[in-house]
């Protein structure tokens, strides 16, 4: 009899292997592949961020630079002198426009330096030049001014407003009344322009010639050096004062000019600032 042969059949899949499977060495291999690429990866991407960073920085550093060569660059700015007249709109720091009224009283830090005029009255010394030429611009033209009243203590302002109240009290009027009628007339002390040194009365001398030519001028030229007539009669409601022809106060020769041809009193040239 034939001997029968054995076949060997092929593995079944349990046992099979296929070519996809790898073997130990070859996994281990991989992973080691794998874990260096990605610190390489890792590597790549901390150049590239601090390459970025310091791109940012030097960038940063050119803007500095630029900024503190064009400060370099630019000329400083060029600060206006102190008191300097007004040109358009009120310096309010100037001390010629110091506002004194019934609302503004003598500022507490106020110095005057007196000096005396013809006569015995006495300015701050300020204004003299400005007022000297006034007066020989008038007598040029046969006028002959005079100051009535310059600069008052408070002392005296109080005494010149005891002095008109008790006017009015011979001619009948109640305390209150009197009161009233010489507020109209005498600022209250600490608020009258005399007191600043920098305002006047001015009277003609009668020997050489009348008030109302006198005033005539002053309306007309006293802005040219610098003076305002203080309180006109259209502005009483404004000033608290009534229309005293003779009471000129210096406010500088660009002001003077600007309140005079716009019609203004001295709080409405102020409020334009």
């Amino acid at each position: 009899m034939e001997q029968r042969r054995r076949i060997k059949r092929p593995p079944t899949g349990r046992h099979q292997r296929t070519g996809s499977a790898r073997r130990p060495g070859q996994q281990t291999s991989q992973r080691i592949f794998t874990r260096r690429a990605r610190r390489r990866r890792g590597r790549r991407l901390l150049a590239l961020a601090a390459f970025l960073l310091a791109l940012a920085g030097v960038w940063r550093l050119s803007a500095w630079a630029a900024e503190g060569v064009q400060a370099l660059l630019e000329p400083p700015p060029v600060s206006s002198a102190p008191n300097s007249a007004p040109t358009g709109a009120p310096a309010a720091e100037s001390w010629e426009l110091t506002l004194v009224n019934a609302d503004h009283p003598l500022p507490e830090d106020w110095q005057v330096q007196p000096v005396e005029v013809k006569g015995g009255q006495r300015v701050d010394e300020r204004i003299l030049p400005a007022l000297q030429q006034l007066f020989d611009a008038a007598r040029a033209e046969g006028l002959y001014p005079v100051v009535a009243s310059g600069w008052r203590t408070t002392e005296e302002q109080r005494q010149i407003m005891e002095d008109k109240m008790e006017a009015y009290r011979r001619e009948g009027y109640p305390e209150l009344l009197a009161r009233q009628a010489a507020a109209q007339w005498v600022a209250q002390p600490g608020t009258s322009e005399h007191e600043l040194g920098l305002a006047v009365d001015i009277n003609p001398d009668e020997t050489m010639g009348t008030g109302r030519e006198l005033y005539d001028w002053l309306l007309e030229h006293a802005w040219e050096y610098g003076f305002i007539k203080r309180y006109p009669a259209d502005k009483v409601d404004i000033t608290g004062i009534s229309n005293e022809p003779w009471h000129y106060r210096y406010v500088g020769q660009e002001a003077a000019r600007a309140i005079t041809e716009q019609g203004l009193c001295l709080e409405e040239y102020l409020e334009q600032a």
